[in-house]
C-alpha cells in the first residue's frame, strides 16, 4: 500500500459505527489523520474546531442529513470550506447531480471498495 505522501485530516460523518471504524483504521494505515462525527451538527462544530481538509459525507443521518451539511457549507468562505466526498446508499443519478450541485467533489455509492475509495483520495491530492 502506497502511504499518503502529507498527513491530511479526513473527517468521516456517518450514523452507522462499523462504517465509521472501517473508514478510519483504513484511512488512518494510509497516513491520513482521521476524526469522526454520527450526525451532520456535529459533523459542522468539528469541522469548525478542527478544519479538516475533506469530509467524508454519509446522506442519510438523523439530526441532520449530508444535504443540510453541504447547504451550510456554501455558506461558508471559499477559503474555510472542507473538500467533500458524498458516501452514500442514495446512489440515483438525481442524488449524485445533487451532490455535485451541492459542492461535492465526488460521490461513492455504499457499498464500496475501499481501496477504490482511498485510490479517489490520492487523485483528490493530486495537483491540478
Amino acid at each position: 500500500m502506497q502511504t499518503a505522501t502529507a498527513a491530511r485530516s479526513v473527517l468521516v460523518v456517518d450514523d452507522e459505527p462499523q462504517v465509521v471504524w472501517m473508514l478510519r483504521f483504513s484511512l488512518e494505515a494510509e497516513g491520513y489523520q482521521t476524526s469522526s462525527a454520527r450526525d451532520g451538527r456535529a459533523a459542522l462544530e468539528e469541522m469548525r474546531r478542527h478544519r479538516p481538509d475533506l469530509v467524508l459525507l454519509d446522506v442519510m443521518m438523523p439530526v441532520m442529513d449530508g444535504w443540510s451539511v453541504l447547504e451550510e457549507l456554501r455558506t461558508w468562505p471559499e477559503t474555510e470550506r472542507p473538500r467533500v466526498v458524498v458516501v452514500s446508499a442514495r446512489a440515483s443519478l438525481r442524488d449524485r447531480a445533487k451532490a455535485a450541485e451541492l459542492g461535492a467533489e465526488a460521490f461513492v455509492a455504499k457499498p464500496f471498495n475501499v481501496e477504490d475509495l482511498l485510490d479517489l483520495l490520492r487523485r483528490l491530492d493530486r495537483p491540478a
